[in-house]
């Protein structure tokens, strides 16, 4: 134990977090090369030999050096990040095409930043496209469920890769699932039970999924000779469907339910539980979007996929070639897919 006169000496400690971060510099002399040749192996020039490539990368792993994404964006002009103009919404459909389109951006190499808008409208769609342009994103994607979304994209930028995602067919090149061939597909499916019609439960008007869906189901029954009995909208919630439900259960002639997401379906199917209307045994129902609770519901949803991972690619794919100055290409479509559950079979 020291004395009165004596000061004991505490050894200095050093905590990562005290540490100064690795430099370019610290990479170079790992390497044994100039601080120019690692520029240009962060920066993926072509100029450099493999070994010494590979050796700058070697440094780069054993130092935990990141690049300053800041000046490389100088350097190359490049930002390495896309913009993503969305709808402030939890709702499945809108939330898992955001999360397919960030998982491409990813795979790729890019960076999403997000500007969400509350009300979709000309103004409110050019003020986010405008942040992101500030933002310096190398390319921007809509995600435009809504008519006044795809009525905005009339007036978009053409100074920048763009792609809408969901909108209808207008100047933006714009990736969507196939919403009349699933509703197509759902439709047949109920009129191949022996139905002599099939009763739809819509989404709102103003969305563009909800009016193709509602399009496919009602030419599909004229196209089977079949009359489409009056609709029923709801508004994407489950209790919605469930105010839809308590509707229909008073009809003589239910038998078939197409219902425009699960949400709703599951609504759908406490107002006929409550009501002492069994599927499949009294009605069959189909719903759309297969969101992962689907097969649990009871009984378990017939509804129809959509692949949102393909869109997401899709996307991605149409902005690259923007990118990359092929000019904007042209619209494409993903397939529905009609996935059968207990709700329209009993096996």
């Amino acid at each position: 134990m020291p004395n009165g006169s004596e000061i004991e000496q505490v050894p200095e400690v050093t905590t990562p977090s005290a540490r100064r971060a690795p430099s370019l510099t610290d990479v170079a002399a790992l390497a044994g090369v100039s601080h120019m040749t690692v520029s240009r192996v962060i920066n993926d020039s072509e100029v450099v030999r493999p070994a010494t490539r590979e050796r700058v990368r070697a440094a780069i792993e054993t130092l935990g050096y990141r690049p300053n994404t800041a000046a490389r964006a100088l350097v190359t002009g490049r930002t390495g990040t896309l913009g993503v103009v969305t709808m402030d919404s939890t709702l499945y459909g809108p939330a898992s095409t955001l999360y397919g389109i960030e998982c491409a951006a990813r795979d790729a190499g890019f960076a999403i930043t997000v500007a969400s808008v509350g009300q979709p409208g000309r103004g409110s769609i050019a003020e986010a496209v405008e942040t992101l342009q500030r933002q310096g994103v190398e390319g921007i994607v809509v995600i435009a469920p809504h008519v006044a979304t795809a009525e905005a994209l009339e007036f978009a930028p053409h100074d920048i890769p763009l792609v809408a995602v969901g909108g209808a067919a207008g100047p933006t090149p714009a990736v969507a699932v196939d919403q009349y061939d699933g509703a197509r597909l759902a439709t047949e499916h109920l009129l191949s039970l022996g139905h002599a019609t099939v009763w739809h439960v819509a989404g709102p008007a103003d969305w563009l999924e909800a009016a193709e869906r509602e399009r496919g189901w009602r030419e599909t029954l004229k196209a089977h000779g079949a009359r489409p009995p009056r609709l029923i909208r709801g508004d994407w919630s489950p209790r919605s469907g469930y105010e839809a439900g308590r509707t229909l259960a008073a009809k003589r002639d239910l038998g078939a339910v197409f219902v425009a997401n699960d949400q709703m379906a599951l609504g759908l199917l406490r107002a006929f539980t409550e009501a002492g209307i069994s599927a499949p045994a009294d009605v069959h129902i189909v719903g759309f979007d297969d969101i992962p609770e689907a097969e649990f519901f009871n009984p378990p949803l017939t509804t129809v996929r959509q692949d949102f991972t393909a869109v997401g690619r899709r996307t991605f794919a149409l902005l690259s070639e923007q990118m990359s100055g092929a000019g904007r290409p042209g619209s494409e479509r993903i397939a529905a897919e009609l996935i059968v559950r207990q709700s329209t079979s009993p096996r």
